[in-house]
């Protein structure tokens, strides 16, 4: 199977060509990714829906992820994301129904790669019993709440731990509910910049609900 290819940028975002995956990860190119927060409003709070990763991953294996999110291949726009809720989660979502965050440079590094995206970032309003969720069980092995506010305060480093409430997927499929104490280093890493921009734009979205 010929290898994934995308749309590589230079810093000031200008397309300069197309490259295979490994490639643009090995060398360190800007290329475009969509990311979708879901979140909900219970009892006042404002709650983020994170994804655990698949053990097996070749970055990041079994941490707590953005909601969905997933690499843009070449000549793709924002919206052909919205597959990834469909393919991750099992949401039929339509484009029109996410708000949009903004485009949002982020960069991390893994044994092996530089991951520099461009990141086309929406949220999304939906609280459905988890149960209901049908995950791509080679991607995501478990879903969780977590707090907005005390998330916000681990980032600040001003939190050592907060409280996450979802289920884990087991070998065989069976999903346990579970509650978890958690610390930063459960979460896949991003820039502060990035959650920064995230945290303002949902809180200004769940204060509006």
């Amino acid at each position: 199977m010929r290898e994934e290819q995308l749309d590589i940028f230079d810093e000031t975002g200008a397309h300069i060509g197309v490259a295979a995956r490994s490639e643009v990860h090995r060398l360190g190119h800007w290329h475009q990714t969509f990311h979708c927060w879901i979140y909900r409003v219970l009892e006042g709070k404002i709650q983020l829906l994170f994804q655990k990763r698949h053990p097996e991953k070749d970055t990041f294996p079994d941490l707590l992820d953005i909601t969905s999110a997933g690499h843009l291949v070449a000549s793709e726009e924002p919206e052909d994301g919205v597959r990834e809720l469909e393919e991750e989660l099992g949401l039929a979502v339509s484009f029109d129904e996410l708000h949009r965050i903004g485009v949002i440079k982020d960069v991390g590094t893994a044994p092996g790669i530089i991951d520099k995206e461009l990141c086309h970032v929406f949220a999304y309003p939906f609280d459905q019993p988890l149960h209901d969720y049908v995950l791509q069980p080679e991607e995501v092995t478990g879903l969780v709440w977590v707090d907005l506010d005390e998330l916000e305060r681990l980032v600040a480093g001003s939190g050592d731990k907060l409280e996450v409430a979802g289920f884990l997927s087991e070998p065989d499929g069976t999903r346990q509910d579970v509650v978890l104490q958690v610390d930063q280093t459960a979460f896949v890493p991003h820039e502060s910049h990035y959650y920064q921009q995230v945290f303002t734009a949902i809180r200004m979205l769940g204060n509006a609900i």
